[in-house]
């Protein structure tokens, strides 16, 4: 029998960005464990599960996690990919070319304990961090919002550390192509609020600010970075944010109504992954897996897909080597392991860095694998296609 943390507090949560009592419930992808739990194959089980749903708050927009107890502290495991550091150097250089003036100031930065730090770059820049106390002319939340689960309080936070004519640049996860793209396993335990511009734009009023910029980045499968200023400081809003608020509303983020299909489309495209590997299994084909995300065990979990589907995946990170994919027990090697495996078909469970993944396997020639991947929809990368 599977063991589920029940919620707790009220029925409908506060919301956290604005306070609101009026958030409603728009998607509902059932009990699901902690994805960063990576327990040994042998653990005693089953994994506890805790419902795992989005509600949406209809005063600021702000979609966030249901009333449920945070999951126990994980050790972190994960590294970090190239793409994410070359990320970080690329969209340095383009703040300070948008703002040259900043170059050589000083910078705070929030960043996710997941790894993504800018001050590597921003020192190549001649951006140093604040003294203890002191306003930044810079400060930069790199992915940490989302785990914030106080996100009244964090934004506080970062107002507080900004200078009076300051900029603050804000990088998420885009709630926009996680709804129209099904990203379903992104939404997960510990990633506490899931933004979007329209939310920002109307919580960053109550804590002085207002935002001037929004620049849409590929980075983990569809991100925003959004560059807000003080009240009453020089700078000024330009086109991209009534563009992108206005693609918001047409996929309905202004009001939740977009989310409301969500949890139907996350179960028809676990249930198409699902046939997949079993129509791969009759035929005798073998399937592994490349990476161990802590997006896999909802994505696994809903699927239900162990390894009796798919045997073993592989991840870059030692730490994670001899452990398993939470809920469905399947376990974690080496890189190496998938390459002297040579199976019919690698399942890139990392998908949002798929050209870096099939690029690195294909480097010197590759064993004639197909490479499939879940999200929007199982589809097949070419290797070609990836290069």
């Amino acid at each position: 029998m599977v063991t589920t943390i029940r919620p707790v507090g009220a029925d409908a949560p506060r919301c956290r960005g604005c306070g609101g009592a009026r958030p409603r419930r728009v998607a509902d992808l059932g009990p699901q464990p902690a994805s960063d739990a990576f327990p040994l194959p042998d653990a005693p089980g089953p994994d506890a599960r805790t419902p795992l749903e989005l509600w949406a708050c209809p005063d600021c927009a702000l979609v966030q996690l249901g009333p449920v107890d945070p999951p126990p502290e994980e050790a972190v495991r994960a590294v970090e990919s190239s793409t994410s550091r070359e990320h970080a150097r690329r969209v340095v250089a383009d703040v300070l070319a948008d703002h040259p003036g900043l170059a050589g100031g000083t910078v705070r930065e929030f960043c996710s304990h997941h790894g993504g730090s800018w001050l590597g770059a921003l020192a190549g820049h001649g951006c140093l961090p604040a003294p203890a106390g002191r306003p930044a002319e810079l400060v930069v939340d790199v992915h940490a919002l989302a785990h914030e689960q106080d996100v009244a309080g964090a934004l506080a936070r970062l107002a507080a550390a900004l200078a009076p004519e300051g900029l603050l640049v804000v990088e998420h996860h885009h709630l926009l192509p996680l709804v129209e793209q099904s990203q379903f396993d992104t939404v997960r335990h510990g990633h506490w609020s899931y933004l979007s511009l329209t939310a920002l734009d109307r919580l960053a009023g109550r804590h002085g600010l207002r935002v001037v910029r929004a620049v849409t980045e590929p980075v983990f499968g569809g991100s925003l970075r959004v560059v807000l200023a003080r009240e009453g400081a020089a700078h000024r809003p330009d086109g991209t944010v009534e563009e992108v608020l206005g693609r918001e509303r047409a996929a309905g983020l202004h009001d939740g109504s977009g989310l409301e299909r969500l949890g139907q489309r996350a179960r028809a495209s676990a249930a198409a992954l699902h046939d997949l590997l079993v129509a791969e299994r009759a035929a005798g084909r073998r399937v592994l897996g490349y990476g161990a995300p802590s997006k896999a065990a909802v994505l696994l979990g809903l699927a239900g897909v162990g390894p009796d589907l798919l045997g073993f995946t592989v991840d870059a990170s030692p730490l994670k080597h001899g452990r398993s994919i939470a809920g469905v027990r399947v376990p974690v090697r080496p890189v190496a392991d998938l390459v002297a495996a040579r199976p019919d078909v690698v399942l890139v469970l990392t998908w949002d860095i798929a050209d870096e993944v099939v690029g690195a396997l294909e480097a010197d020639g590759g064993w004639g694998a197909r490479y499939v991947l879940p999200i929007p929809s199982v589809h097949e990368r070419t290797p070609e296609v990836a290069r």
